[in-house]
C-alpha cells in the first residue's frame, strides 16, 4: 500500500508538473512574466484545497517524496546554471554588493520580523531569505532546515512573488531617472543584488538593454552561490537556539549546489548535456513547488495575517532605496 502510494503521488506530481510547464510556456505567462515556480504553486493550492484532500492518502508518499526529495535534487542541479567564470565577468563590485545587500537584508529581516512584528521565527526566516538571496529558490531550500510547515513557506512564497513582480516593472521605469547616476553596469549590478527572483531580474534588466541584462543575470547567480555558506550559518544558528543542544542539520544538498558550479565551470560535459540537466532542474523544482502547495492550507496562510505583507513592504523599501545607496558607494570607490 504504501508503494502505491508512493508511485500513484508521484505520477500525480508528474502530471501536474506536466501541466505547468504547459501553462508557463503560454503567450499570457511570457507577457505576463510569470514564473513557472508561481504557477506551481497556485495551482498546487488551488488543488490542494478542493480536491486533493480526498485523494491524499493514496498520494500522500509520493507528494512528500517530491516536496523533499525531489526539492533537494532540484537546488543540487542548480548549481550547472552556474559557472566561477561568470563572477570574473561582472567583477568585485557585484560580490561586494550582494555580500552587503544579503547580509543587511536577512538582519533587517530578522529585527523588524521578530522583534518588532513579533511574527513566529520560521516564517521570519523564511521570508528573509526569499527577499535577501534567491527569492522562492531559496525559501524552498531553506525549509528543510527551519523544518517550517508548508503553509510558512507559501507564505514566505507569496511575499517573494508580490514585490519581486513589483520590481519587475519599478526598476526599468527608475532606470530613465537614474541612468545620469548610475553606468549601465552598475545598474545591471544594482538589480542583481536587490530584486528577488532569477525571472524577475532577467525581466527587469532584459527591459533595459541587452548589457543591463547580462550584468544583473551574473550578479544574481553570485547571490545564488551564496546560498550555500548561509544555510550552513543558519543550521548553525538554530542548532544553538535549542534548548537541547542537538547537533547542527547540516544541509549537505547545498555544498553538492556549489560542487555542481566548480564541475560545470570546467566545461566538461558537452553544452547539450548541461542544457538538459538545466531543463530536468527546471521541472523537478516545478515538481516540489506543486507538491508544496498541495500540502498547503488556505486557512492557514490567512492565519497568518497582514504581518508578513508587512515585513515584504519594508524589506522592498530598503532593497530599491538601501541597495541604490550600496550601488552608489560601490560604484564611488
Amino acid at each position: 500500500m504504501k508503494n502505491r502510494s508512493f508511485y500513484l503521488g508521484l505520477g500525480f506530481i508528474a502530471l501536474l508538473t506536466t501541466i505547468v510547464s504547459w501553462l508557463a510556456s503560454t503567450q499570457f505567462a511570457h507577457q505576463a512574466k510569470i514564473s513557472a515556480l508561481t504557477i506551481a504553486i497556485l495551482l498546487g493550492i488551488f488543488i490542494g484545497n478542493t480536491f486533493y484532500p480526498a485523494l491524499s492518502s493514496k498520494l500522500d508518499k509520493g507528494v512528500l517524496f517530491a516536496k523533499g526529495t525531489l526539492l533537494r535534487i532540484g537546488i543540487v542541479l542548480y548549481g550547472f546554471r552556474l559557472t566561477l567564470q561568470d563572477i570574473s565577468h561582472v567583477g568585485v563590485n557585484a560580490i561586494v554588493s550582494d555580500a552587503i545587500m544579503l547580509t543587511s537584508t536577512f538582519f533587517l529581516a530578522i529585527a523588524l520580523g521578530i522583534y518588532w512584528l513579533k511574527m513566529d521565527k520560521q516564517t521570519v526566516y523564511l521570508t528573509a531569505g526569499g527577499c535577501s538571496i534567491c527569492g522562492a529558490a531559496a525559501v524552498m531550500a531553506m525549509e528543510p532546515v527551519t523544518k517550517a510547515e508548508s503553509h510558512k513557506v507559501s507564505v514566505a512564497v507569496a511575499v517573494v512573488v508580490i514585490f519581486g513582480t513589483i520590481a519587475m516593472f519599478l526598476y526599468p521605469i527608475s532606470y530613465n531617472y537614474l541612468q545620469h547616476w548610475l553606468t549601465d553596469h552598475q545598474f545591471g549590478i544594482y538589480i542583481g543584488s536587490t530584486v528577488h527572483e532569477v525571472a524577475q531580474v532577467y525581466a527587469a534588466g532584459g527591459n533595459i538593454s541587452p548589457t543591463v541584462a547580462d550584468t544583473a543575470v551574473i550578479t544574481k547567480m553570485i547571490r545564488v552561490m551564496m546560498l550555500a555558506p548561509f544555510l550552513l550559518i543558519l543550521s548553525w544558528a538554530l542548532s544553538k537556539q535549542k534548548s537541547d543542544k542537538s547537533k547542527i542539520n547540516i544541509p549537505w544538498f547545498a555544498f553538492l549546489f556549489i560542487l555542481m558550479a566548480v564541475f560545470n565551470s570546467f566545461d566538461i560535459l558537452p553544452k547539450s548535456a548541461v542544457k538538459f540537466i538545466v531543463d530536468l532542474d527546471g521541472l523537478l523544482l516545478i515538481a516540489a513547488m506543486t507538491a508544496l502547495g498541495l500540502t498547503t492550507h488556505v486557512s492557514a496562510i490567512k492565519k497568518a495575517g497582514v504581518k508578513p505583507l508587512l515585513l515584504g513592504v519594508m524589506l522592498f523599501v530598503w532593497l530599491v532605496f538601501g541597495g541604490l545607496a550600496v550601488n552608489l558607494f560601490m560604484q564611488s570607490i
